[in-house]
């Protein structure tokens, strides 16, 4: 709630002071060319009424997303054709969540409850959570540990690790050792009371009759930003997968761009970190500014990466970038 109170704040302190810019613009512009700027007395008040007039737009929108759009969760479905999907696998049901952010979800267990049974609605054959289990620290995940538990989809959860549950963002640990020490109980947390299957650099082999589906996953691996984790080893998590038709975790859209993408095979990779910023107009989110893999599906050739935009997020807000719950369904077809 204060993050929230404070962001509004200085939101609106930039319209105003942009406005105020604009106005001392006009202006001087208006005395250079000997241009009357004062109406029966009153300066350009409708740069003021303007700046009143956003302002209250601003606090309308973000109240909205903060009490309601962070909450107001969406199913995407999404049709993955490719002819190398195995045989076995034809149909088969992937749940792609990523970006759980547990410490925004305090005091709203009820809407952790409404995901869960949601996500289980869905029938999925696998689930695969994309990294940003919490913001912070592990101790962050605790209230909601016995709902997630009851995730059962029907060939477990693959998870991976993102930029935030490393802990880079948290100024409560003394030492770089604690922070590793935090990080250490977050895996624990993962592998043995929420029973996930934490892929870091490695690979899990799904196997249905004689057919197989590799699933990669990374550590994460950023290269958009200069405060980064760098601690994917690609290589060594897909050695031993080669010929196969794989799917890759790894948790910033960017390294797809970076090392995936027409540097290895690899058909279908899922991503998360982005949350389009958690704010989408009219289908358009400022997140393209600067990232170049924002939002949904991105094919190239015969490879495609999917970004989930997450569930929850470091700012209680959400306009626009609706929470996602994102169903894959493979199917086997097309040409080779």
């Amino acid at each position: 709630m204060l993050l929230f109170v404070f962001v509004l704040a200085v939101t609106n302190f930039l319209i105003w002071l942009l406005l105020f810019l604009l106005y001392r613009i006009a202006r001087l512009m208006g005395n250079l060319f000997r241009y009357n700027t004062k109406k029966g007395g009153v300066r350009f008040r409708l740069f003021g009424w303007t700046a009143t007039a956003i302002s209250l737009l601003w606090t309308l929108f973000a109240l909205y997303g903060y009490l309601f759009g962070r909450f107001r969760y969406e199913v995407k479905e999404v049709d993955y054709t490719d002819a190398r999907v195995p045989e076995a696998f034809d149909g088969y049901r992937i749940v792609h969540i990523s970006d759980f952010h547990a410490e925004g979800f305090e005091g709203h267990n009820d809407v952790v409850d409404s995901i869960i049974a949601t996500i289980n609605a869905l029938t999925p054959d696998l689930i695969c959570f994309t990294g940003d289990l919490v913001s912070y620290s592990h101790n962050g995940l605790y209230p909601h540990i016995h709902a997630l538990q009851r995730l059962h989809p029907r060939d477990g959860v693959m998870a991976i690790l993102g930029n935030h549950d490393y802990g880079i963002y948290s100024h409560d640990f003394e030492s770089e050792d604690a922070r590793e020490a935090d990080r250490m109980s977050l895996i624990r947390l993962e592998r043995d009371s929420l029973d996930w299957n934490l892929l870091l650099n490695e690979h899990y082999v799904l196997r249905h009759g004689h057919d197989s589906l590799p699933i990669i996953g990374v550590e994460n691996q950023s290269v958009a930003f200069p405060r980064r984790v760098e601690r994917g080893d690609l290589d060594k998590a897909m050695k031993g997968t080669e010929g196969s038709f794989r799917i890759l975790l790894t948790h910033d859209p960017s390294h797809w761009g970076a090392e995936v993408l027409q540097k290895t095979d690899i058909p279908l990779t899922l991503s998360g970190h982005t949350h389009a910023m958690q704010c989408r107009l009219f289908g358009w989110t400022p997140a393209r500014l600067f990232l170049e893999y924002t939002d949904g599906r991105y094919t190239t050739g015969q490879q495609t990466l999917y970004v989930n935009i997450g569930l929850g997020g470091l700012m209680p807000f959400r306009l626009g970038a609706t929470p996602e719950i994102t169903l894959i369904t493979l199917h086997r077809g097309g040409k080779e």
